[in-house]
């Protein structure tokens, strides 16, 4: 007869064979899992004399072994990778071992001992086998009693043995029960989820219910959840674990959310540094290390890709085909909420944008339903009406707006019947015992069904403020309206402030306004003014008033910059450029050129707005405002067309064609006042060899201070060589033929005094 196979209770004891049997029994007793296993290890324990004793049964879906219960004081559920340790050794192998002193065996784990503080000696560790041989564990005794020399020996690892498979029966049946149980847990904990989740409306709160669950779920260590948002067409998320309050953009094509964003398709990476498709730049700006990837498009019901779900590194291995089902059924049954809730974030956005829009406005803005019952009212509303939300919300239109604004519902009215729009300019209105003028705007609110839903009345206060704003607005650059209304009524108060100011004068205007008539004259100040005005907005200076043909600008009020005094000469020097452009023109039409002068000082001035309460002027008055006119008239005298005070020179920043012209006292004043000639407006062809002129002249300048007169004509007479045109070198020629005369005495400071305005 054929041999059979060996049993696993041939060579033992009837005393052995004994406590199999007891094994079959009270194992089988056990209700639950964690029952029979607490049983079965406290069997080992005792019949193979181990101090402790612990059985580890395998978790396919993480790859893992694990404890549920120890003999022996440790109550902590043990986790370690089926591959690791002498656990992991026997449950690959398949066969028991004995080890008489643990750490010399490479394959021994000190991790547990180091948790627990427990010191492992020896071990006797066999696997669990099914009857159809599949091992689905391995039981493991620890440092057999009785003295430093005691040993697990052969017998007592065939005994374990024996136990082990003797109650496998019953631990697999508990096993398959535990994970129908789990799974039928696992199907209900999805469905309560879906359900919970498609009631959640706002997409923080969402996002943040859906990565927890899809991390719960499919044991894995985060997920991240992208939408994509097409108006930047970047894949974004708010919430994602191990984020922080980081908030990940990225353009929607790129790394493998954007493969399958733009794809359609799953994608389940076992190695993601393998994967060139894959951005290492995350984990390194959050310090997390991905492993594997599992990544599937959020589809909505009518079939486009909305976003994608990303899971990273499962425990225990790598994502099977089952996770990737997993996680397609919880995202298809999800975008539905998902696109609610993006929807409602959206309008909620829209809510708070309109909302911010209103309480930012500077005009009243008050709703009212077709009932004619006030809505809503923004913040400027409350200013503006001197009310509160208490004294307008819910009142009836004809109930607030009585008295001297009774036309105000009478308006309301009229627009809720005719549907037409009805606009007010420069209103009159009283609030709070206060007059006040306005701007009323009354608009119908109509639903995207054509239904009438109330009155819209919007009221812009153009008094104070406002009206100063208008009319400063005409003076000087719009932006520089904006930032003195934004300062406050104290910058029109009066104010003493250094600023730049410039003159400008027409010459022979009394000839040119004979020869032109009344019409033709009003024409040409009005071209001229315009370029002229246009070169003083450009360089940001106000201007201050026209006096005939005169122009009087302000740079540096009513707001000062750090470049005012470079401004009034970039100024200067843009109205030169744009007279001669003008010249060339007029000259092409036959008509006559025009000349003009040009002042610029820097002073403290008294600035402010002067007037009465019907017509005011913001202006500027002082000594600085009078040398600059000075400077302008000078200009003839010295045959120049811009002149510039040393207080000015001094504060300039940019680099120009500047040369002293003198030292003068202007008429009124008893203190000279050194003033330069700009020639930065002229041409090669207007004015040849510029430095040669000006390192000659200020040669003669210098020894016509010494009163060392032939040399100072001879520096000049150089000047004038480099160019014959130039009329100051002339000028201090003919003054030094007149000292030489008329000797100014030895005293003499080289100051000159002017006789006229």
């Amino acid at each position: 007869m054929p041999r059979s196979k060996k049993s696993p209770v041939d060579g033992l004891s009837l005393a052995e064979a004994k406590i199999l049997l007891e094994v079959a029994r009270r194992v089988a007793d056990g209700k639950t899992l964690d029952e029979q296993l607490e049983t079965l290890v406290a069997l080992v324990t005792e019949a193979t004399g181990a101090d402790r004793g612990t059985l580890f049964v395998n978790d396919p879906a993480t790859q893992e072994l694990y404890s549920r219960v120890t003999v022996g004081g440790l109550k902590r559920e043990i986790r370690i990778l089926n591959t690791t340790g002498i656990a992991g050794k026997v449950f690959q192998g398949g066969k028991g071992v004995v080890v008489k002193d643990v750490y010399k065996d490479p394959a021994f784990n000190k991790t547990v001992d180091e948790q627990t503080g427990y010191r492992t000696k020896s071990i006797a560790c066999a696997p669990i086998r099914t009857v159809r041989g599949e091992i689905i564990g391995v039981v493991e005794v620890l440092n057999r009693k009785g003295g430093k020399e005691a040993h697990f020996a052969p017998k007592d690892l065939k005994l374990l043995e024996a136990m082990a498979t003797q109650a496998s029966v019953s631990l697999q049946r508990s096993l398959l029960m535990e994970l129908a149980e789990k799974e039928k847990a696992q199907e209900a904990e999805f469905l309560s989820v879906v359900s919970e989740i498609s009631g959640e409306i706002k997409l923080g709160s969402l996002l943040a219910k859906i990565i927890g669950t899809i991390t719960r779920l499919l044991h894995a260590e985060r997920s991240t959840l992208f939408i994509n948002d097409e108006k930047t067409n970047e894949l974004y998320t708010e919430v994602g674990e191990g984020l922080g309050a980081t908030q990940i953009r990225f353009p929607n094509h790129l790394g493998i959310a954007g493969t399958v964003f733009t794809s359609g398709r799953t994608v389940n990476i076992q190695h993601a540094y393998a994967d060139l498709r894959f951005n290492p730049g995350f984990d390194k700006k959050t310090g997390f290390f991905t492993r594997s990837i599992l990544c599937t498009p959020v589809i909505n019901k009518a079939g486009k890709v909305i976003g994608a779900t990303q899971v990273l590194n499962k425990r225990g291995g790598a994502f099977t085909h089952e996770d990737e089902a997993k996680l397609k059924a919880f995202t298809a049954q999800v975008s539905v909420a998902l696109e609610n809730a993006k929807l409602f974030d959206d309008v909620q956005n829209m809510k708070n944008y309109a909302e911010s829009m209103l309480e930012s406005m500077s005009n009243a803005v008050v709703t009212l339903n077709e009932e004619g019952v006030i809505q809503t009212c923004n913040k400027a509303g409350y200013k503006i009406l001197k009310t509160s939300a208490k004294e307008i919300l819910k009142k009836k239109a004809s109930e607030f707006f009585t008295g001297k604004n009774a036309w105000i519902e009478e308006k309301i009215r009229t627009t809720a019947e005719s549907k037409e729009p009805v606009l007010v300019m420069d209103a009159e209105m009283e609030w709070g015992g206060e007059k006040a003028s306005a701007n009323v705007s009354v608009l119908p609110l109509i639903s995207v069904k054509d239904k009438p839903l109330g009155s819209l009345l919007m009221i812009e206060d153009i008094s104070d403020e406002k009206r100063m704003k208008g009319t400063m607005a005409r003076y000087m650059d719009p932006a520089i309206a904006d930032q003195l209304m934004a300062s406050g009524k104290d910058a029109l108060g009066g104010n003493i402030s250094e600023a730049s100011v410039l003159f400008s004068d027409v010459r022979s205007f009394t000839t040119l306004t004979e020869s032109l008539g009344a019409q033709g004259t009003v024409g040409l100040l009005n071209e001229y003014f315009t370029l002229m005005v246009d070169c003083l907005q450009k360089e940001g200076g106000m201007l201050d008033k026209f006096i005939g043909d005169a122009i009087m600008a302000v740079f540096g009020l009513p707001l000062p910059r750090e470049d005012d005094a470079d401004r009034s000469v970039r100024a200067g020097i843009g109205m030169l450029q744009e007279l001669d452009r003008f010249n060339a023109a007029r000259k092409q039409r036959g008509m006559m050129a025009i000349d003009m002068g040009l002042g610029i000082n820097t002073d403290e001035i008294v600035s402010g707005n002067i007037g009465s309460p019907k017509r005011m002027n913001y202006t500027v008055i002082g000594d600085g405002v009078n040398l600059a006119a000075r400077l302008e008239t000078a200009c003839k005298q010295y045959g120049a067309k811009m002149l510039v005070s040393d207080a000015t020179v001094k504060k300039l920043k940019g680099t120009y064609r500047m040369r002293e012209a003198d030292r003068v006292i202007v008429k009124g004043k008893t203190e000279p006042v050194v003033i330069f000639e700009c020639l930065d407006y002229h041409t090669d062809a207007t004015f040849p060899n510029p430095m040669e002129v000006i390192n000659h002249f200020k040669d003669g300048l210098g020894k016509y201070r010494k009163q060392e007169w032939d040399k100072a004509k001879a520096a000049f007479a150089e000047a004038l060589k480099a160019h014959p045109g130039d009329k100051l070198s002339k000028i201090y020629t003919e003054r030094c033929d007149y000292f030489q005369k008329n000797s100014p005495g030895e005293k003499w400071d080289g100051v000159w005094v002017m006789k006229e305005k």
